[in-house]
């Protein structure tokens, strides 16, 4: 029976940053996987997806090229079958990376199914269906998650499909309906209808990406019906037919019932926690309507066990599971991190225009009983979103009155995934309004506009 000084089961972008950290601080490390290394985030998720969305984008450039003096001569067409088989080479790639990554920082792999068997004890099945014991000292859960699926929307993986089926489909579908507006579902909504699938869009809540603020969600609804996509916000499904050809899907509205029929469904209506048959239930670790409960250093109620990511209250992105394991391990270690702050979490969607954002909502601030400036810069105003041909968007800051401290970042447009992490600064610094106008920006950028947007909110504002 090996031992070692932690074991982490899965390894996701939780479980395998949190092996390196360990395995850095002079801890002996195994990870055990029961599929591929880089969990669902690098094989199933966050980088397959952004490899499928970049090829929408440079097919919608190439669809546009004359709008920037660039003329094609005969047909562009969209070739789905090299598109996914680049996603998956991508996806490939960067789990070979995570091989390389464990041999260079000596952790070590242990493929197959791990459960607790015991406080200090992981058994392992393999694809055979032999069972082998480890020990160590502290075992850390980092199983992540997967498509959720209603009652009245039950996956049969042919017809009614989760994310991880829509990005390995045989051939594009001439239709499909998308349920639910997350950035999941937003994701492959654009994806899908750039390359000329005819989407339609189904959201529960009155507006898409329902976490955003409303200024965006509407900006985002506008410009995916802008492109002919059938948004259908404040609906819901309320039952599939899959009997013919093609799935007749009922969707309840304001307005009534309306049918519509498509070739593919996709269920996009969030994720369900991988707690199952892991051994939770045997050790006695609490759990809270499926997640698992611990502190704010990971630890559950059992002495020796831990949990991060997706199977525990809090955002379920992939950068928050990172950070979790690390806070958790740095813990471990014997240092003494500072606990993460879920108030200051960026969140991206990478739809055309990009989704960001940090903080309270205009809204939520309100709530919170706090006195507010909003400023508001539009890319239309951006020298920079107008030569890039991206004029569609805003950046909009929101800080408290009363202290000039940062509260929230709302972005949409061109760039703004990769201008999200500004503002995290910004606000971890409790940065004020005037110290943003004060803070030079290169020109020109899109960045730009968060410095406008600042200026904007303190009535300064120079460009509109």
């Amino acid at each position: 029976m090996m031992n070692y000084d932690v074991i982490v089961i899965g390894s996701g972008p939780g479980g395998y940053v949190a092996a390196i950290r360990a395995s850095q601080l002079g801890l002996k490390v195994a990870v055990v996987e029961k599929e591929n290394l880089g969990g669902i985030c690098l094989n199933w998720g966050c980088i397959p997806t952004k490899s499928l969305l970049k090829s929408a984008q440079a097919f919608e450039y190439a669809t546009h090229a004359a709008d920037y003096g660039v003329t094609i001569e005969g047909e562009v067409k969209p070739d789905f079958g090299a598109m996914v088989k680049r996603s998956r080479d991508v996806a490939n790639g960067m789990s070979k990376g995570i091989q390389f990554l464990f041999k260079k920082n000596k952790v070590e792999s242990i493929f197959g199914w791990g459960k607790l068997t015991a406080k200090n004890t992981v058994e392992v099945t393999d694809d055979k269906g032999e069972k082998s014991s480890y020990t160590a000292k502290h075992i850390i859960l980092a199983t992540g998650a997967r498509s959720r699926e209603l009652p009245n929307l039950p996956q049969d993986g042919e017809k009614i499909i989760g994310y991880r089926k829509a990005l390995t489909l045989d051939k594009q579908p001439e239709s499909m309906v998308v349920v639910g507006s997350g950035a999941i579902g937003s994701e492959f909504a654009y994806f899908y209808h750039t390359i000329g699938t005819k989407v339609t869009l189904v959201e529960f809540m009155p507006t898409l990406v329902p976490n955003e603020d409303e200024e965006v969600a509407k900006q985002l609804e506008r410009n995916f019906k802008k492109s002919k996509m059938k948004v259908m916000t404040a609906s819901s499904v309320e039952s599939v037919d899959t009997s013919g050809d093609k799935c007749k899907v009922t969707i309840k509205t304001k307005k009534g019932e309306e049918v519509v029929e498509a070739d593919i469904v996709l269920s996009a209506v969030g994720i369900a926690p991988n707690t199952e048959n892991i051994g939770l239930e045997e050790l006695g670790v609490e759990t809270d309507n499926g997640r698992v409960k611990v502190d704010e250093y990971y630890k559950t109620n059992v002495d020796g066990i831990y949990a991060i990511g997706d199977i525990v209250a809090g955002p379920a992105l992939a950068h928050v599971a990172s950070a979790e394991g690390i806070t958790c391990v740095e813990k471990i270690a014997g240092l003494n991190p500072e606990p993460i702050d879920y108030g200051n979490i960026p969140g991206c969607t990478y739809t055309s225009p990009e989704v960001s954002s940090v903080g309270l909502t205009e809204a939520k601030a309100k709530e919170a009983g706090y006195e507010i400036k909003v400023g508001k810069f539009p890319y239309s105003a951006s020298g920079k979103a107008s030569a890039a041909g991206q004029k569609d968007g805003f950046v909009k800051l929101i800080f408290d009155a009363k202290y000039g401290e940062l509260l929230g970042a709302h972005m949409i447009g061109g760039n703004v995934t990769e201008m999200i992490a500004e503002m995290v600064v910004a606000k971890k610094l409790e940065i004020t309004g005037h110290e943003l106008i004060k803070t030079i920006h290169p020109h020109p950028t899109m960045s730009e506009a968060v410095m406008e947007a600042a200026a904007a909110a303190y009535d300064e504002v120079i460009h509109i």
